[in-house]
């Protein structure tokens, strides 16, 4: 919302600089984003938060500098002068079929107006707010709308047919052409099942639209150079269905923006008496007598108490009663002092019943009171200190083990990232297990946000595209989120049961895993990697094993299923080509996704199954064993083989190396392997080394075809 400094004096007579007044703003609430140094004293931008449609108008803005600095609000009064012969009644007529999509409707008619330019000084407020001039009537409602914050349509009076307007539900397969020369339809037969109620504003019998109610105005009915007389609509339409409707058909305006974020009802008239007497000052003409005012949802003003006592135990600190009055009278909330008895001694509590303006939908409760006398009084006059706590603070049960995972990550160099669940589908799909049945929105923010991710993968694989397109290379990346499936249907098979909530971790790798170094040269990260990295978190939990498969977003030779005892965790890899093409990666990259709940259920026996041992006294003795394998035997088949010679002062297994190629026969590969014995009671001498080393290469060759590799 862009607001120039000299339309705001209109209103309200502050003295500060446009700089001093954006900062005073920003300070009691109002975000800015900047300060534009344009005419009209200078532009301010302010972002204005979805539950407060009553500052997208330079009205609503003048309230909010009137309570920050204690300065009257001038009243906006229109007295447009109106014929005492001619009554809007006879000229028109409206009708609301559909009372839940528009609450309010009211039409005015001027006579004999002459359709021109718009004068300089309208054209320049209106380009310092961003909108076009078009001509004099179309900038007056325009105009308006900026300055009350209420959207509002002219129509050609003599365009509409039978001069009767019928607001009613959009029917099956209606097509409309609107303002914007494009036409629309705005349920085709394909979609009719998820369409959303849409609100038409037709004329005559009602069968043909001339808008698209709180949206956008119909092409049919447009004010042209030819206009004689005019119809002025202002409305309100219910917000939850401008919001569905704009997302429906792809078609968002100023109106739709404060009409979806709920307009105030109650200024529907006024906004409709300020547009008559801008256009009577700019187009001339004649005002028909009174106003066709139909106004089903008529709403009774809600009360709301504020109590000293509450202020001090969410605030920590009293605010005056006197600047309690005035800040709450500014902001139109008109405070009645009504103090309590407590019924103890006499005390009395001090208390004010509150009144909720129509155009403060959002402020229902005491403390929605307390927030708005908080932000106008200063939190900076509130003392910083935390409520006492009536209880330690819980911690969910896996957050030892989670924080212990985060912790081994980092230190073996990757970076926590948190991104948001909603994911495109198209893009959810390529990594989507099959048989998986996705979570869809109902109400998406966007169409690229419009299911809830079922792979963590998704996720990571953007994070990863994003970071490549900023020229970020070498990348460790890690999330522990949650994913969301459905798991099955009723019995009915009707209907799909709640999604199924899955707390995972991702990793994400690409680019080098060893930069160069003044001895080494560069290595690129690789899945060998990928898989020690998994192996060094998987200790925290009595360690993983691996098995050939994975998902299928993940390359068939290069990838494995992550167990944990009886439980398949995920799965790891390269991911797959057609995937990376899909993607734009110029690079390799590396992904790995494993559920939680088993990782954390056996780290915590794991930690309670630690015992304190000593380090040993005596020296460890390493051993390596090149072995001629088959193809297809895996290293998990080698180290079940020697621990299942039961050797104790066997200490640990490790793969050295891998080759194949020269002097190595078809259909094997050579693997070498490490094994370190140590003894904690003496030192091993030679020939015990020996004996254990005979039984390990006769328990390979017997177990998984190995033979000792001599050349």
């Amino acid at each position: 919302m862009k607001v120039a400094y000299n339309w705001l004096k209109d209103f309200v007579d502050v003295k500060s600089t446009v700089q001093e007044l954006a900062a005073r703003l920003a300070l009691h609430g109002t975000n800015v984003a900047g300060v534009e140094s344009q005419p009209l004293g200078g532009v301010i931008d302010a972002e204005i938060t979805s539950n407060r449609p009553d500052c997208l108008g330079v009205y609503g803005i003048a309230r909010e500098v009137g309570a920050i600095y204690k300065l009257g609000l001038k009243r906006v009064a229109p007295k447009p002068a109106e014929s005492s012969t001619a009554k809007t009644s006879d000229a028109v007529s409206v009708k609301i079929e559909a009372p839940e999509l528009c609450g309010r409707f009211t039409a005015r008619v001027i006579r004999n107006v002459k359709i021109q330019s718009s004068p300089p000084w309208l054209r320049e407020r209106l380009e310092a707010a961003g909108v076009a001039s078009i001509n004099n009537v179309v900038d007056a409602s325009n105009y308006v709308m900026l300055e009350l914050g209420h959207a509002l349509h002219a129509f050609d009076y003599d365009l509409v047919r039978n001069h009767s307007i019928v607001v009613r539900q959009a029917r099956p397969q209606e097509k409309i052409k609107t303002l914007d020369g494009v036409e629309r339809e705005l349920a085709s037969q394909k979609e009719q099942a998820l369409a959303p109620a849409i609100c038409v504003i037709a004329d005559g019998d009602g069968s043909r639209a001339v808008g698209i109610g709180g949206i956008m105005g119909g092409g049919e009915t447009e004010i042209s150079f030819s206009t004689k007389n005019v119809l002025i609509e202002c409305a309100w339409f219910e917000p939850i269905a401008i919001r569905r409707a704009t997302r429906f058909l792809k078609l968002h305006t100023e109106a739709s923006t404060r009409f979806s974020r709920g307009a105030d009802p109650q200024m529907a008239d006024l906004a409709s008496r300020r547009c008559a007497e801008l256009i009577l000052q700019l187009a001339g003409g004649e005002l028909l007598g009174g106003v066709v005012d139909v106004y089903p949802g008529k709403r009774v003003p809600k009360k709301i108490t504020l109590t000293r006592a509450e202020i001090l135990r969410v605030m920590g600190a009293d605010v005056p009663d006197r600047e309690v009055e005035s800040i709450l009278g500014a902001l139109g909330f008109a405070p009645v002092r009504v103090d309590q008895n407590r019924g103890q001694a006499g005390s009395i509590l001090a208390a004010w019943e509150c009144a909720q303006p129509s155009w403060r939908a959002d402020v229902e409760r005491e403390i929605d009171l307390i927030e708005e006398v908080a932000r106008i009084y200063g939190l900076d006059k509130f003392p910083p200190r935390l409520p006492a706590a009536r209880q330690g603070a819980a911690r969910l049960p896996q957050y030892e083990a989670e924080s212990q995972l985060r912790e081994r990550l980092i230190g073996l160099g990757y970076r926590e990232i948190v991104t948001i669940p909603h994911v495109a589908e198209e893009r959810d799909i390529l990594f989507r297990p099959e048989g998986v049945i996705p979570a869809r929105l109902v109400n998406p923010l966007s169409e690229q946000a419009n299911i809830l991710r079922s792979s963590g993968s998704v996720s990571m694989a953007a994070a990863i595209e994003w970071n490549l397109n900023h020229s970020q290379r070498n990348l460790r990346l890690f999330e522990i989120a949650r994913h969301y499936r459905f798991a099955s249907q009723d019995k009915a098979g009707e209907k799909l049961l709640p999604p199924v909530e899955t707390v995972f971790l991702t990793l994400g790798a690409t680019g080098e895993a060893r930069p160069q170094g003044l001895y080494d040269s560069a290595r690129p990260f690789s899945f060998a990697d990928l898989k020690g990295d998994l192996d060094a978190i998987g200790a925290l939990s009595g360690g993983f094993q691996w098995k050939d498969g994975g998902a299928d977003s993940l390359h068939p030779a290069k990838r494995g299923r992550v167990i944990l005892g009886e439980n398949e965790l995920g799965s790891a890899g390269q991911l797959a080509r057609r995937i990376a093409d899909k993607l734009k990666f110029r690079q390799d990259v590396f992904l790995a996704e494993i559920i939680l709940g088993p990782f954390s259920c056996k780290y915590y026996g794991v930690k309670n199954a630690r015992r304190y041992q000593s380090l040993p006294r005596f020296p460890a003795v390493e051993r390596d064993f090149s072995l001629l394998l088959a193809e297809g035997t895996t290293f998990a088949q080698v180290a079940t083989a020697i621990r299942a010679l039961d050797t104790p002062e066997i200490e640990s297994i490790e793969a050295a190396d891998l080759f194949r190629g020269k002097n190595v026969p078809s259909g094997k590969y050579s693997l070498m392997i490490r094994v370190t014995f140590q003894s904690r009671e003496t030192t091993l001498s030679d020939a015990q080394i020996s004996d254990y080393s005979s039984r390990i290469i006769s328990a390979l060759e017997s177990s998984v075809g190995a033979q000792l590799r001599t050349s």
